[in-house]
C-alpha cells in the first residue's frame, strides 16, 4: 500500500516508521515509463521508495508552462502504487513554501548560467532551492534522478557534495520511445506533426555519437539539426561530464534543446572521444 502525505507532520511521520535505507524519486507528476524506471530503480537500491510530486513554482519563468504543466495525481498514484512505492509526498505550494517564497535560495554557480541557465534564467536557483528541501524533509539515503535532464542532475550532484547534505545523488540513463524520442511530461504537447519534427533531437544526438572525434560529432549533430523543418535549436553543446570543456579524448556529452512548435524540449547522450589520427 502506498501511503498519500500531504504536510511536512505526515511525511516525518511516514519517514521515522521506514527502517533501513531509503530512497526518493523527486517528480512534477505527469509520471510516465521514465519516472517508473526511476522508481524500480530505486526499489533495486533501498529497502524503501519514497516519491515527491509537487510543481514547483520557483523553477518557472514568467513566460513558462507552470499553470498548465498537467496535475494528474490520481493516475500518478496509481503508477506509484504498482511499482511499490511506499510513500507519496504531494504538498501544496503553501506547505512547502509558508509564508510565501522564500528569501534565501540555493545558488546554482557558475554551472547554472549556461546551456539552460543561459535560456532560462533564475531556473536552477528554484530546482535545487527545491530539491534540497526536499533532501532534508525526507532524510533520504539516496536519490534517484533522470540523465534526460542531465544539467539538472549535474547540478544536484554538485550541491549535495558542496554543502555535505549526505544523501548520495546517482544518474538512470534516459527512458525513450521505440522511434527514439526522450520520455518527458512536456511530450504531451507536441501535436502529431510537432511530435514527427522532434524527433530530430534524438536523431541528430544518434549521429554525433557515431563519431569520436569532438569536431566531428558536433558537425554531424548540427547536420541533422540544419536539414529538420518545425525544430528551432536553442544549443547544441559539447562538454565533459561535468559541463566543463569537452575534452579531447575521454567521456563527454552531446547535449541538445529545441523548440517545436510552442514546446521547449532537452535531451542528451554520453560520448566516449578520441584524439583524431
Amino acid at each position: 500500500m502506498t501511503d498519500l502525505l500531504h504536510t511536512r507532520a505526515e511525511l516525518d511521520a511516514a519517514r521515522k516508521a521506514l527502517p533501513g535505507t531509503v530512497a526518493v524519486v523527486m517528480t512534477m507528476g505527469a509520471l510516465h515509463e521514465g519516472h517508473r524506471e526511476l522508481m524500480r530503480t530505486a526499489r533495486r537500491h533501498a529497502d524503501h521508495v519514497l516519491v515527491t510530486i509537487f510543481v514547483n513554482p520557483l523553477q518557472f519563468g514568467p513566460n513558462e508552462d507552470y499553470d498548465r504543466y498537467p496535475r494528474t495525481l490520481d493516475a500518478d498514484l496509481e503508477a506509484c502504487r504498482a511499482e511499490g512505492v511506499d510513500a507519496v509526498f504531494a504538498p501544496s505550494r503553501e506547505e512547502m513554501y509558508p509564508g510565501g517564497s522564500p528569501t534565501v535560495t540555493v545558488d546554482a554557480g557558475a554551472m547554472g548560467t549556461i546551456l539552460e541557465g543561459a535560456s532560462r534564467p533564475g531556473h536552477f536557483a528554484g530546482m535545487l532551492t527545491v530539491v534540497c528541501k526536499l533532501l532534508l524533509l525526507t532524510r533520504a539515503h539516496l536519490a534517484f534522478f533522470g540523465e534526460k535532464d542531465y544539467q539538472q542532475l549535474a547540478l544536484i550532484t554538485r550541491m549535495a557534495r558542496d554543502l555535505e547534505i549526505g544523501t548520495e545523488i546517482r544518474g538512470v540513463p534516459t527512458v525513450r520511445e521505440p522511434d527514439g524520442l526522450a520520455l518527458s511530461s512536456r511530450n504531451r504537447y507536441l501535436s502529431a506533426e510537432e511530435r514527427t519534427a522532434a524527433l530530430a533531437l534524438s536523431r541528430a544526438l544518434r549521429a554525433g555519437a557515431s563519431h569520436t572525434v569532438a569536431e566531428a560529432a558536433l558537425a554531424a549533430a548540427a547536420a541533422i539539426l540544419a536539414d529538420s523543418t518545425g525544430v528551432q535549436v536553442d544549443y547544441l553543446a559539447l562538454t565533459d561530464p561535468e559541463l566543463g570543456p569537452a575534452p579531447a579524448q575521454g567521456a563527454a556529452r552531446l547535449l541538445v534543446a529545441a523548440r517545436v512548435g510552442t514546446t521547449r524540449l532537452i535531451d542528451n547522450v554520453p560520448l566516449q572521444l578520441e584524439i583524431a589520427a
